[in-house]
């Protein structure tokens, strides 16, 4: 007999629950909103420096192994529909320990892009004239100056508050500023490819692919993967989804497709419009050293300059919206793990609007502190990306085991050939993250080990009586596999050694994360310990959606 989906069972009960107001469209633009940021304004530019018109294989490349990853996020979601799910797939395959280890990175990574997404919004303004004269948010070497910081506060504060209002209310502006989102840059690859098309920048500079595939692989860190990632944030609200197991998968897979095909025609049109004088002699300044706005350049240098107006406005309102999006689903994830008993049940308060308030003010906190440390654009891309991969590579191994330990529960979507498809998922996320490079890669192991420290103090705080186990024998694949990626990655040819010699460095990466693979999925929870806690969680988290007549 079939085990029923999650949903299907939530109860009402209780005290202030998260409540389920989202449809169809509304997921869709979450996660399409999240894709598209700053990715697409900033993207083509450093990804055709790098690579060169080859960047359009890395956009090929990075689109085809997330969508593997998205299709298993698609399952995840429809079958296991509640808040925080990245942290809670591990979970009920693995227990608490590895469901802290994913949830700790998935939050860091969304945690993060708030203030990214504020820092490209800022680096594109101080490229208009009267405001770079007038307010100066930057300083010479990119950092935030005391007016940057001052901005970059409001607009956190203006996603807090959003946030904090209630679901709906920032579904409703996401949806809007989703669709604004996606018809500028559909009009910019329409204004540039009609007036300025030059066939013979795809061979400029060195050939199709100057830099060979080293260069592919090194410009999917440094913007590619970046810009697509995002499909997973309807999942973060799955349990404010009013029909989840008709919804989430179909929201997820339609928002890949849309940006994919977006992304990649963005990429056509920037080589095509560039000046051929520009990369004749190489990538190295192709609409000259300092621009920080290459479409916005773009259209003034083809006479577009109207475009070049849309486009500063929406340099506002893209990475804005993407940042409001990703703070609702850090909020969502801190919330998970609250729920979880890894961090301060605080964490799983909600307010009068049925949102996760505590948690969204923790999001602010720390996007207000990344300001600091990290304080640019560039200087954020690559460990997000690398936290992304962490996160992403938990999903299809989360998948794999829950298929064996909880196989008769419903599944309104299933990923095709999951079998096959799953492992190589977990291959694909590896790869991703050791394309990150060695530099992000160690970063990230220490941010991991601060993790569990948060983890020790959060138990020390919880009763004996009360603490649950942490299913130790099931995570005992996690840190020799994080710690075999950060020593691959030091061998490696992205910031490492350069020990391993050219694809033999992503032979090693494949088998590698195949026998991890493999391992992980026979080290996970029995049957029973996966309902348990399949049930533990989902208990009185959603109140249903109103009625149709009280809507």
């Amino acid at each position: 007999m079939s085990k029923p989906s999650v949903a299907g069972s939530e109860s009402a009960a209780g005290s202030r629950h998260l409540q389920r107001a989202v449809g169809f469209w509304g997921l869709m633009f979450i996660s399409l909103g999240s894709i598209i940021g700053s990715g697409w304004l900033l993207g083509a530019l450093t990804t055709a420096v790098i690579a060169g018109p080859a960047s359009l294989v890395s956009w090929v490349l990075a689109s085809t192994m997330l969508a593997v990853l998205a299709l298993a996020h698609a399952e995840l979601g429809a079958t296991y529909p509640i808040a925080g799910g990245t942290a809670r797939f591990p979970f009920f395959a693995f227990g608490p320990l590895v469901g802290f280890t994913a949830g700790w990175m998935s939050w860091l990574r969304s945690v993060l892009i708030s203030p990214i997404e504020v820092e490209a919004t800022l680096s594109y303004m101080d490229r208009i004239g009267w405001f770079h004269d007038w307010v100066r948010v930057l300083h010479p070497n990119g950092t935030l100056t005391t007016a940057g910081l001052v901005i970059g506060t409001f607009l956190m504060l203006v996603f807090t508050l959003i946030n904090i209002l209630g679901v709906r209310l920032m579904s409703g502006i996401n949806s809007v500023t989703a669709v604004v989102k996606t018809a500028v840059p559909l009009l910019t690859v329409v204004v540039l490819m009609s007036l300025a098309f030059h066939g013979s920048n795809f061979t400029a500079g060195g050939g199709f692919a100057p830099h060979g595939a080293h260069g592919v692989f090194a410009a999917l860190p440094a913007g590619v993967v970046f810009a697509l990632l995002g499909f997973e944030q309807a999942i973060q609200l799955a349990g404010e989804a009013r029909d989840p197991q008709r919804d989430i998968s179909r929201a997820v897979i339609v928002a890949m497709a849309v940006g994919t095909a977006l992304y990649l025609l963005l990429q056509v049109a920037f080589i095509a419009a560039l000046n051929p004088d520009a990369v004749a002699g190489g990538w190295a300044n192709p609409v000259g050293a300092g621009n920080f706005g290459p479409y916005a350049t773009l259209a003034t240098a083809v006479g577009a300059g109207w475009l070049a107006t849309i486009l500063y406005v929406d340099a506002v309102i893209s990475p804005a919206g993407t940042g409001l999006v990703y703070m609702a689903g850090a909020a969502r994830l801190s919330y998970a793990m609250g729920r979880e008993r890894v961090l301060p049940r605080v964490l799983t308060q909600v307010g009068r609007s049925r949102v996760p308030v505590v948690s969204t003010l923790l999001a602010f906190v720390v996007g207000e502190l990344a300001f600091l440390p990290f304080p640019s654009w560039q200087a954020l891309v690559g460990l997000v990306t690398s936290a992304a991969a962490v996160m992403y590579a938990f999903a299809p191994v989360a998948l794999h085991a829950l298929r064996v330990r909880d196989g008769d529960r419903n599944r309104p979507y299933r990923l095709p050939a999951g079998r096959v498809m799953a492992p190589a998922g977990f291959v694909f996320a590896n790869l991703i993250f050791y394309w990150s490079g060695y530099e992000a890669d160690w970063k990230l192991g220490i941010a991991a080990l601060l993790g569990f420290v948060v983890l020790a103090l959060t138990r020390r705080g919880i009763p004996a009586a009360e603490r649950s186990g942490l299913r130790a024998k099931s995570a005992l694949w996690v840190w020799p596999w994080l710690g075999g990626m950060v020593l691959i990655g030091h061998l490696g040819r992205y910031g490492g050694t350069e020990v391993l010699p050219e694809w033999w460095d992503l032979v090693v990466v494949i088998v590698f994360s195949l026998a991890v693979h493999y391992t992980a999925v026979r080290l996970a929870m029995p049957p029973e310990a996966v309902d348990a806690a399949v049930q533990h969680e989902e208990e009185g988290e959603s109140v249903p959606p109103p009625p149709a007549s009280a809507r």
